[in-house]
Order: C-alpha cells, then sequence, then structure tokens
C-alpha cells in the first residue's frame, strides 16, 4: 500500500476506530494531506506512533523533569494561549514571571533592590543571554580604553554543548579545561592559567553533566580576587546552574556559590529539570540592573504596550511559568528539600548496590554536598569483561532503561563512563529493579559470550 495515498469516500461516524478507512492506510509522511480527517481518528493515529518512543519515566539520562502532578496538567491547559512575551495582553501572567524573579532572587541571596532576570524557553538560552551580558560589558570596557574587542576568550570546565554553541555562534574563543585522571573538574589553578586581559568571564558548572558533580564556585572567586588584587585584571563569574540552582539552596544551604559571592555577575538555571516544571522554561537572573548591558534590552510598542524584552525568542508559551510559580507555592523551601533529598536517597541507593556487584569503580555517588543527584561509573579498573559500558547500555534498553554510557571529553577520551540521573519520581523501589536489570544484564554476557563489543560509534551515546 502507498504511504502518500489518500482513501476515497466520507468518514462514519460511526464507524469503530480500527475498521475506519481513515486508519486503513499508511498515515501521509511528506506529501502534505489533501483532505481532513476526524479528530478522533487523527489522534488515535498520533497517539499510536508515540508507543515507539521510550517510556520517559524510565529514561535516566535526561535530567529533565518527567512526572508532574495533575493540577501542572490543569495549568497547562488553561494557559495553552498565552503568549509570555505578550505582557500588555497578559499582565497576570507577567506578574507571576516577576513573582519568580524576585524569589529566584531571594533563594539565591541577590542584593537588596529591584531584581533583574528574566525567564526563558530553557537553561541553554539562559546560558546564551548570560554569555553575550559578559562579551558586551567586556567590550564596553575595552573600548572605553582604547583597546581592541576583537579576540574574547571564555574559560569553562568540562561542559555541555550550549557553551560551545555560545563560544561559536558569538565568536568567542572556548577555553574549556580538559580533564586529566585524578580530576574531572574545573579547579582555581586551572582557571588562572587560562586567564588574560581578553577573558570575558569564567564560567563553572554546579552539577557537571559528565559526572554531576559540583565545580567550587567560591575557590575560583577567590582566586580570580586574588588575580585582580595582583594584576587588576577583573574577571566576573557566571554560574551555569542549570541544575544545582534549584538543588543546592535547599539540600547545601551553607555552600557558598551564589549572589554571595561578589564576583557572580549572572546565573542561569532550568526550571524543567530540578526546577520540576514541564519541560519549556529557564530562568537568567543578574546580579544587579547595571550587570544587564543596557543594549541587550528591546522596548517592543507593537503588541499593545510599552514592554522590555531580553530573551531570543519572542513567542513562547507562559504554561511553563505559571507552573514553576505553582511549584514555589505548592512545595516553598521545605517541600523542595523534601522531594530533592528523597532524589539524593534513590542515588546513594543506587551507587552502594552498584558498588556491591564489584564490578564497578564509582566516580560519583549522589553526595548532596558535593553535587546533583546523579551517580557516575567507570568499569573496576583490572577487570577483565567481554563486554563494555556501551553493551550494558544497549543491553538495559530491552528492558526499557535508559542509562547513557560515554566517553569523557579532551584528556580522557579513552575512558568509558555510565550515568544515572536520579530526579523526581525515580524512586528507590523503581531502582532496585534496575539494579536488578544490571545484575542479570551482566549474568546474560557471561552465558552468551559478546566477540564484538559496541563501541560509542555504534551505542546510543546521549548523556545530557
Amino acid at each position: 500500500m502507498a504511504e502518500e495515498r489518500e482513501q476515497d469516500g466520507l468518514f462514519d461516524p460511526n464507524d469503530e476506530t480500527y475498521g475506519a478507512a481513515d486508519l486503513s492506510a499508511i498515515l501521509p509522511k511528506s506529501g502534505f494531506p489533501e483532505r481532513e480527517r476526524a479528530p478522533r481518528l487523527a489522534y488515535a493515529a498520533i497517539h499510536d506512533e508515540l508507543l515507539l518512543d521510550g517510556n520517559a519515566r524510565q529514561n535516566l539520562a535526561t535530567f529533565c523533569q518527567t512526572w508532574e502532578e495533575p493540577e501542572i496538567h490543569k495549568l497547562m491547559d488553561d494557559c495553552i494561549d498565552k503568549n509570555m512575551i505578550d505582557k500588555d495582553e497578559y499582565p497576570q501572567t507577567a506578574e507571576i514571571e516577576a513573582r519568580c524573579v524576585r524569589m529566584l532572587g531571594d533563594l539565591w541571596h541577590a542584593p537588596e533592590g529591584p531584581i533583574t532576570g528574566t525567564s526563558t524557553t530553557g537553561s541553554s538560552e539562559a546560558a546564551m543571554l548570560g554569555g553575550l551580558a559578559m562579551k558586551r560589558r567586556w567590550e564596553a570596557r575595552r573600548k572605553a580604553e582604547g583597546k581592541p574587542t576583537d579576540k574574547p576568550n571564555l574559560i569553562t570546565g568540562p561542559v555541555q554543548i550550549c557553551w560551545h554553541k555560545f563560544t561559536r555562534y558569538w565568536d568567542v574563543e572556548h577555553r574549556e579545561i580538559p580533564m586529566e585522571n585524578g580530576r574531572l573538574l574545573m579547579t582555581p589553578e586551572e582557571v588562572l592559567k587560562l586567564c588574560d586581559e581578553n577573558t570575558i568571564g569564567v564560567v563553572p558548572t554546579l552539577g557537571v553533566t559528565y559526572t554531576g558533580e559540583y565545580e567550587p564556585v567560591k575557590a575560583v572567586s577567590d582566586a580570580l580576587d586574588d588575580l585582580q588584587a595582583r594584576t587588576g585584571l577583573d574577571i566576573p563569574i557566571h554560574v551555569d546552574g542549570a541544575s544545582g540552582g534549584f538543588l543546592a539552596p535547599f539540600c547545601a544551604p551553607e555552600l557558598e556559590w551564589d549572589f554571595r559571592l561578589p564576583r557572580v555577575k549572572s546565573i542561569n538555571a532550568s526550571g524543567h529539570k530540578f526546577g520540576l516544571s514541564p519541560l519549556g522554561v529557564g530562568w537568567v537572573l543578574w546580579r544587579e540592573d547595571k550587570d544587564l548591558p543596557e543594549e541587550m534590552v528591546f522596548w517592543v510598542n507593537y503588541l499593545g504596550g510599552n514592554m522590555r524584552d531580553i530573551a531570543l525568542n519572542f513567542s513562547r508559551p507562559g504554561g511553563q511559568v505559571i507552573c514553576q510559580y505553582y511549584n514555589f507555592l505548592r512545595l516553598g523551601r521545605q517541600g523542595y528539600r523534601k522531594v530533592h533529598e528523597a532524589c539524593y536517597r534513590s542515588a546513594a541507593f543506587l551507587a552502594e548496590e552498584l558498588e556491591k556487584t564489584g564490578l564497578v569503580d564509582i566516580v560519583f555517588d549522589g553526595d548532596m554536598e558535593k553535587g546533583i543527584p546523579a551517580v557516575s561509573w567507570k568499569l573496576k579498573e583490572g577487570l577483565k569483561t567481554n563486554y563494555t559500558l556501551f553493551d550494558l547500555a544497549d543491553r538495559l534498553r530491552s528492558r526499557g532503561w535508559q542509562v547513557p554510557a560515554y566517553t569523557l571529553p579532551a584528556n580522557c577520551e579513552d575512558q568509558a563512563i555510565q550515568r544515572i540521573l536520579v530526579r523526581n519520581g525515580v524512586s528507590i523501589d523503581l531502582c532496585s529493579l534496575l539494579i536488578e536489570d544490571i545484575k542479570a544484564a551482566v549474568a546474560y554476557f557471561r552465558a552468551h559470550p559478546i566477540t564484538k563489543p559496541l563501541t560509542e560509534d555504534e551505542a546510543s551515546g546521549f548523556h545530557h
């Protein structure tokens, strides 16, 4: 049966769903359909195709939220027609966004006074805005000093793709600190080696994608304070708090990483990760209004009022922001702490059970004082196996689990590790079932030796 063939005749509303003519042909996949379909049948067809996706609750690769309370679903329906940018038409949605910004300012210890920030479509857009603000401030200072602005650079530790996008899109040299055996994070010493007058900023990550650990923001800040005292170089910090920005305030409140450190000029975080909101919301805040260059602010009047806009996107849904506010009201500090501590307990359980197998060395055990609720590991040094972590990841997919395996970045490319991201809803009971499936996979490999283990290129290496 040809893919694009359309059925003749009219829809009979009395047709049984799969007895209807509309569902007796392959759905159009390239040519634009000629005629309309009954909503019930169009829904059934698309719903069936979605069965081929993985089960999001078993996706232990993603940082993004995969379980929401029923009230969240209702609020998303209520907001399906709200454009977050059109603050004149939806003034209460705009007010709720402003409340969230002020609450985050309180959570991240912003100085007294007006809080400058915005929602975004995700943490990557928020990071882009924070990075762009650093570049514009650096350019303005260089121009005022009569110096060239053609060679900006940005210093990061091992980061996920959004910072590579930023440096490529905005023509900034990316000085990414390579990993080494025994050191998988940014350190003050490595940062100072790369700093010069063209450095627009340093970006520590509060929850490194590869392992889950927090980079030492305060130690880096102290080192940059000393550098300025010795050389006059004043290099700001932008904290990528995509994950940790919604974890540390509740589970490691004594950790100094935020606006308590004067050198931290901006922070981004992802509301749809450990902020517990549905997919599609991030946040960026600046320490003070002066840290957001005026040329990044647009005033728009053609939507019905003179409105301030500082986001990259111009039309985006308001529902996720409303649901962020719902979570703030629903949970408060106490509730967020309870939810996240449950995640950390599951992570600790996984680390302990994995270590008991004798097959792996734990890279990070999900310690709430040191990182996000994630567990990462590598095959035990000296252990002879006929399988790789890529084979294990592939085998676990047959049970529905997505547990990514991947190699580390620069200088550690030969080291493969595996990681589990524990989000809200990944209970200890689910973790126990996963551990049993890991043991069953290893037993399968022993009974059916692999003659040609999978490589990273052959296996799924998704780890963001």
